[in-house]
């Protein structure tokens, strides 16, 4: 056996390798397999150096190196053994990094595994707090759920999971309940992290050598609270963790809450196995704000800034900027400090002029049909009625609204919107002077409007 030469020994070791892929079906094994090098010992033996201590004991409990042995007996008779050893400290090469992290991990040469104080010492926003979230009917069930899981120890649902688009709430949320329970139930050990932090703790650990000390502090905590969990989409390595990760603690009966911006089945490049796993628990999709909450919000955070904006210039806000939240508080935070800082008081035109370049953005032209679909949904006609002849009160009054929000809302001409209704210029210019008076006496109307107005721009 001594006298086998090293090319020799690497072509039985790929001879095997293929033997393996074809026994098994684990796919972290067959992709580890490049990793591993094949070295001669005496007495019939082979060594194979694996790259961390973590695929050592992983293969060893598994007993892959028993299945190996067997299969390269098949190949050599002579192989009576094959021992596993840890080589020397290299990142495995199908661990996933962006260049800002493989940066990171580089610089941390010789760095011990010292994350549970970095980790647990999370940086959590005091604004974030369940007292500061204003609740509506977009997103009350996930506030309930929230509160549910940092009020109580009892498992109810395994992993609460939420998700929504950018801005809605996610991480205030995500910071509520770690700082409630460290707060009311200082015990229970919470580790809150993005993904992307978790992954550069998983690949730091490879670095140096030290999954042990990253599967010890993951799988220890009572509640693991892991944000923007889409991060790890396409990242293999990270995710195989996750899994592990992720069933360990389920086991032991530990709490996991996750975020994303999407539903766990939407997820792409996700294994299937961890999507049904993040899907078995409860999913909550936190949806758009409403205008009233976004007048909710902008009183809240007017009120931690300890500054009085009028009414006016919150309701501008709410009506203009509707799909994000955060936005909408970092335009708020804005004028505050542009104000204070060039001397001028908050006004509506004030706003305007210094939100110029933001209020731009959200602009959207409006259709003639959009009105009218929106108009007649609002009324609960039908949309064919408002482009009809008919004349009784039911279709004549939402279609006058109609060709009037038309005139005022886009930039189309009047034979424009009367083709649209079936109508000529002056039909047009009749409804439109009809409801512009009777916006003055009547309050309904222009209760009905405003509304209207509110929907077209969210």
């Amino acid at each position: 056996m001594n006298t086998i030469s090293q090319d020799t020994l690497q072509h039985q070791w790929e001879t095997v390798c293929e033997k393996v892929r074809l026994a098994s079906k684990d796919t972290v094994l067959n992709r580890w397999l490049n990793q591993v090098e094949p070295s001669i010992q005496k007495d019939g033996s082979v060594c194979l150096s694996v790259p961390t201590r973590f695929m050592h004991e992983w293969m060893k409990e598994k007993e892959y190196d028993e299945v190996i042995c067997s299969l390269w007996k098949d190949e050599n008779p002579f192989i009576q053994n094959v021992s596993l050893k840890i080589k020397s400290h290299n990142i495995p090469v199908d661990v996933e990094s962006n260049s800002s992290i493989e940066e990171n991990v580089m610089s941390s040469e010789g760095a011990s595994f010292n994350s549970t104080v970095e980790i647990e010492n999370t940086y959590l926003d005091p604004h974030f707090t369940f007292e500061n979230y204003v609740v509506g009917k977009s997103n009350e069930f996930a506030f309930a759920a929230a509160k549910h899981i940092a009020d109580s120890e009892e498992i109810t649902f395994n992993p609460l999971y939420l998700h929504s688009s950018v801005g809605l709430g996610k991480t205030h949320l995500m910071h509520a309940i770690a700082s409630h329970i460290k707060k009311t139930n200082g015990h229970r050990r919470v580790l809150y992290l993005s993904a992307e932090k978790f992954m550069y703790q998983f690949v730091r650990a490879l670095r140096n050598d030290e999954t042990v000390s990253f599967r010890d502090l993951f799988r220890s905590v009572d509640v693991l609270m892991i944000d923007d969990i889409q991060f790890i989409c396409g990242k293999k390595a990270t995710q195989e963790e996750f899994f592990h990760t992720f069933n360990a603690l389920i086991d032991q009966g530990k709490q996991i809450v996750l975020s994303s911006d999407s539903s766990p089945l939407e997820l792409k490049g996700i294994e299937d196995r961890l999507k049904t796993r993040m899907a078995q628990g409860l999913v909550v999709d936190i949806y758009p704000t409403t205008y009233e909450m976004r007048i909710g919000i902008l009183q809240t955070k007017a009120a931690l800034l300890n500054v009085t904006v009028p009414q006016d210039v919150i309701e501008f806000l709410a009506e203009k900027i509707t799909t994000n939240v955060r936005e909408l508080e970092g335009a708020l935070k804005r004028i505050v400090a542009s104000t204070q800082l060039l001397g001028m008081p908050i006004t509506l035109d004030n706003t305007k002029s210094l939100l110029r370049d933001l209020l731009h953005t959200y602009e959207k032209e409006l259709s003639i049909s959009d009105i009218q679909k929106t108009v007649a949904d609002y009324y609960t006609v039908r949309l064919t009625d408002l482009k009809s002849t008919r004349k009784d009160r039911k279709i004549a009054r939402p279609r006058q609204i109609a060709m009037y929000l038309s005139k005022t809302l886009t930039t189309k001409s009047l034979p424009e919107i009367g083709a649209a209704f079936g109508r000529d210029h002056t039909t047009i210019i009749h409804a439109v002077r009809t409801i512009e008076e009777k916006l003055l006496s009547d309050a309904q109307l222009a209760e009905d409007v405003k509304s209207l107005k509110r929907n077209l721009n969210g």
